[in-house]
């Protein structure tokens, strides 16, 4: 069976995961992180919903240790609140750093 096309996605400084199914969230999340940061973002909100946390988990175990993320923490209330996680990119992280954890900020 072939393969469907891939979902062309404008990067902007939100990704609504809703429409991922669990499997793909980790793959989604890895790509726009990258295409953001290319873009100079560097902060950036995914917004993952509350349900029963799947998705946040999924995304937060994503950026700990990311070479591409500073920090990230719950958005604010009128952000999301915890159905959304803020990332803080670095900025001097090139795409060949990507094995084990860059160093500082």
């Amino acid at each position: 069976m072939d393969e469907p096309d891939p979902v062309i996605l404008p990067i902007e400084d939100s990704l609504d995961l809703h429409a991922f199914t669990p499997r793909d969230v980790a793959s989604v999340v890895e790509e726009y992180l990258e295409q953001a940061a290319a873009r100079g973002f560097t902060e950036v909100r995914l917004i993952h919903g509350k349900g029963r946390g799947v998705q946040r988990a999924i995304v937060q175990s994503i950026l700990t240790g990311h070479p591409r993320v500073l920090r990230f923490f719950d958005a604010p209330g009128e952000r999301g609140g915890w159905g959304a996680t803020v990332a803080v990119l670095r900025r001097d992280v090139s795409p060949c750093r990507r094995e084990g954890a860059a160093s500082g900020p």
